[in-house]
């Protein structure tokens, strides 16, 4: 088996993530991950937050637009 190219590693990349949040809507289970550096939550209506924590520790969520 031959190592797949980056432009190959991409595609099968963006189409587990394609699986992963129909899943995740389907089941109205919100998807969390890292994007650019910050902690994404994307609730099962497509809305995005970004996840902070204050110097408390306690969590924030900032709507992204």
């Amino acid at each position: 088996m031959a190592l797949k190219t980056g432009i190959e590693l991409e595609e099968i990349f963006d189409k587990a993530h394609q699986t992963v949040k129909k899943k995740a809507k389907d089941a109205g289970a919100p998807l969390y991950y890292m994007h650019t550096g910050k902690r994404i939550r994307e609730d099962a209506n497509g809305q995005k937050f970004v996840i902070v924590l204050d110097a408390d520790g306690n969590v924030i969520e900032y709507k992204l637009n």
